[in-house]
């Protein structure tokens, strides 16, 4: 990027005079350097406040890298390699293979199990949530990503026959279709927000994070940084979106754990960086609360690829 030099005018011939006298000014070995010119002064003002925030950036500390324990990077390297060997195209994770690859990062998820009949869901609920507690269904069938949407998510279900009903509603509704039903414990309130990860196809894997729940693609209240994160990256993701200060309570809220909440996201930018396969994984909602952080729901999907060029993540 050329830099602006002081010493413009508004007009071009103005400025290329200048450029002209500078050049003059300039040692022999120097006189072949580029100065630029600017028709406008806003256009050389714009220019110089892109010059002054790019150096302020440089300026910054890096921070050190974040070091999740608990991880099998094996596991989740074989769990990839199974799922491509079967489709190489790639595409959607289900349920479960989603769940396994969380829990090679020890992401925190809530409990589910996934059910193929009737009574499967109706003994999934009572082992997840005892008899009457309440739990979440979930329709599922391959390729399935707004659940919402799509009509497949029934909440509040207390006892085993609210389960059947639900589980009979979502096959009467979704046909041949559903191939079954994930079944949750209703999750505790608190702050929804999502995490996530993109790949982009020159700079590689963006960690993502903002507010969450049904709105989140309408409100769009988000920020990204790319991967790998340092502890900086992670507090400055966190403090990005417009959302901030519900984290840290607003108007009588509690603050929630923003040290799970770092550990979270430093977690999903090791993923991202072990994965280079992972396209796109979103965890949404996240449930934020004063005693911990809950993935509630999550999709991942693979695209075969090879590693990134690591410098293209190191920005000059």
């Amino acid at each position: 990027m050329q830099l602006p030099v002081a010493g413009f005018t508004g007009g071009v011939g103005g400025g290329v005079a200048n450029q002209a006298r500078a050049s003059r000014r300039l040692p022999r070995s120097c006189s072949t350097i580029a100065v630029p010119a600017y028709g406008e002064p806003q256009s050389a003002a714009r220019a110089l406040s892109y010059a002054v925030e790019r150096a302020h950036w440089l300026a910054k500390p890096h921070g050190n890298m974040p070091r999740p324990t608990g991880v099998d990077t094996c596991g989740a390297r074989a769990l990839v390699d199974a799922c491509l060997a079967r489709t190489p195209e790639g595409g959607w994770l289900d349920a479960r293979q989603t769940g396994e690859l969380l829990g090679h990062y020890a992401i925190p998820q809530l409990p589910q199990a996934c059910a193929a009949t009737e009574q499967e869901a109706v003994d999934a609920a009572v082992r997840l949530a005892g008899p009457d507690g309440g739990v979440a269904l979930k329709a599922q069938w391959p390729g399935l990503v707004h659940k919402s949407e799509q009509g497949a998510v029934l909440l509040d279900l207390y006892g085993g026959e609210r389960v059947r009903a639900a589980h009979r509603d979502l096959s009467a509704r979704l046909g041949e279709v559903m191939t079954g039903v994930l079944v949750q414990p209703m999750a505790p309130r608190g702050t929804e927000l999502l995490a996530g990860v993109v790949q982009d196809e020159v700079f590689g894997a963006l960690v993502l994070f903002g507010l969450g729940g049904t709105t989140s693609e309408l409100l769009a209240d988000h920020a990204a940084r790319l991967a790998p994160l340092t502890d900086t990256d992670v507090h400055e993701l966190i403090t990005a979106p417009r959302c901030a200060p519900l984290l840290s309570g607003y108007r009588g809220g509690g603050p929630v754990d923003l040290a799970g909440l770092e550990d979270l996201l430093a977690r999903l930018s090791l993923v991202a960086d072990d994965l280079p396969e992972l396209a796109e994984a979103e965890c949404n909602p996240v449930v934020a609360r004063p005693d911990g952080i809950t993935v509630v729901d999550a999709r991942i999907r693979l695209l075969p690829r090879r590693a990134w060029d690591p410098y293209l993540r190191r920005l000059p």
